[in-house]
């Protein structure tokens, strides 16, 4: 339900079943090569107020990021209420839309190094926006199941795997090297400033037409997406086949950076386990809400957006903390706030009559910890990575952090039909909170700066 989980996003904790049909939440970009565009150039380039192909992506992304809030207000109702999907059938759906993650996400890596990215973020969005709009067309028809849904979500997670690992690697092919974490952060508040409106406006349009029709908004937004995306010029040029390596071999290349990068390694780890045991906990959350504490709509879009003002202070405030606290402690201490956040949804089922107040407060401490450990662990990735290995690299780490969320959403989805929602919902929350383990016991902690560039492997 909270609009991110970590990655290593917008790589995130663990994307919960109120994304299932969203758009994954671009995490932020990675460094490009100076090679690849002037635009990368040091000692010029336009401010980001007047950089049009920045501004473009920005004015997509907004309209994008607004779009899915409406979509991850509207899946829950529709297929919890709507199509009464059980507990399993919830799992399911978790499942369908991150799949492509653990099925593609290698090699997608390997291919969009090869491409021009911002030719494969315009097919996405296309691919997107003609999926989404099946749902309220088999609905006016009265055909629509849980099944079309699944397959929807299958397809928009596949479009979006492309999407994110070329989106990841864009922003500083349009910016300087120096400017990338300022459009990070423009490009995070935005979408947080779409997440504290969008729930808001999504729970009462509900009130007016019915879950399906509100997924045009999202289809809508794609397709806003693409023409601003069509509108861009950019000096990218697609990598040199003479250069190209076999498919395994580019494959293997990322793995290998990420493993024997200690501290990316780490912060995989990081990212990994607490999707899994947040993807656990997050795919039922949507259920205690709707269904064990009937909140219902409105009381799912007063907590999505009154918690993500969290994570727009969050996006705000992560260079302050960052040299408050140290580039590197920043990133464990964010993972653990995140994980005792994560306790208070189940907690919140201990006292009905409190539930609202303490989902609420767990919505705006996770996005502001979720918010913070990806600005901070992303920057950290784009300065280290060589350019040639950009998409690779975010591929291989989607690939590990983002693939487990699948198999978490099985699990969540046995778990809750066997031992119930709240019992299922604990053990996800006290797995996330250890997994931050893996940082807090690492070189990160008392880090004040992190390491600069890699050499090449």
């Amino acid at each position: 339900m909270s609009e991110q989980f970590l990655e290593g996003g917008e790589e995130s904790i663990a994307e919960p079943v109120v994304e299932s049909l969203a758009h994954s939440d671009p995490e932020s970009s990675h460094r490009a090569d100076a090679t690849s565009t002037s635009a990368s150039v040091e000692t010029s380039g336009p401010s980001l107020w007047r950089h049009g192909g920045f501004l473009k992506l920005w004015a997509g992304e907004s309209a994008s990021q607004l779009g899915t809030q409406l979509t991850q207000l509207a899946v829950p109702v529709l297929a919890i209420n709507l199509l009464q999907a059980t507990e399993f059938q919830v799992g399911v759906l978790g499942a369908a839309e991150t799949a492509a993650f653990l099925v593609v996400g290698l090699p997608a890596g390997a291919w969009v190094d090869r491409w021009l990215k911002r030719r494969v973020m315009i097919a996405a969005d296309a691919v997107r926006a003609i999926a989404l709009i099946a749902i309220p067309l088999l609905w006016v028809l009265g055909a629509l199941q849980m099944w079309h849904v699944y397959v929807v979500a299958a397809v928009i997670g596949m479009a979006t795997v492309f999407f994110d690992v070329s989106y990841q690697s864009y922003v500083p092919i349009l910016v300087r090297h120096t400017q990338v974490p300022d459009a990070n952060a423009r490009l995070e508040s935005t979408a947080q400033i779409a997440r504290i409106g969008g729930p808001a406006l999504g729970g009462g349009l509900l009130t007016i037409v019915s879950a399906p029709l509100l997924l045009l908004g999202d289809a809508l937004s794609y397709v806003l997406s693409f023409l601003f995306l069509w509108r861009i010029r950019d000096e990218e040029k697609p990598a040199d086949p003479a250069e190209r390596a076999g498919l395994w071999h580019e494959i293997r290349e990322g793995l290998s950076f990420v493993w024997h990068h200690k501290l990316i390694r780490t912060i995989t780890a990081t990212t990994g386990a607490s999707n899994f045991f947040g993807g656990i906990a997050s795919t039922l959350l949507t259920l205690l809400i709707l269904r064990e504490l009937d909140l219902g709509a409105v009381g799912l879009g007063i907590i999505m957006s009154v918690g993500s003002i969290g994570g727009l202070l969050g996006a705000l405030a992560t260079p302050w903390l960052s040299r408050r606290l140290g580039e590197g402690t920043v990133i464990p201490l964010a993972a653990v706030v995140s994980g005792l956040a994560i306790l208070l949804w189940p907690a919140a089922a201990l006292e009905p009559a409190f539930s609202l107040p303490l989902l609420i407060l767990a919505e705006f401490l996770f996005s502001f910890s979720v918010l913070v450990y990806n600005i901070a662990q992303v920057s950290f990735r784009q300065r280290v990575c060589p350019p040639r290995l950009l998409g690779r690299m975010n591929a291989s780490i989607r690939f590990v952090v983002w693939g487990v969320m699948p198999i978490a959403s099985l699990i969540a989805g046995v778990l809750g039909s066997s031992i119930g929602v709240v019992p299922t919902l604990w053990i996800g929350a006290i797995g996330t909170l250890a997994a931050s383990g893996f940082a807090v016991f690492s070189p990160l902690l008392g880090m004040r700066t992190l390491p600069g560039a890699a050499p090449e492997p």
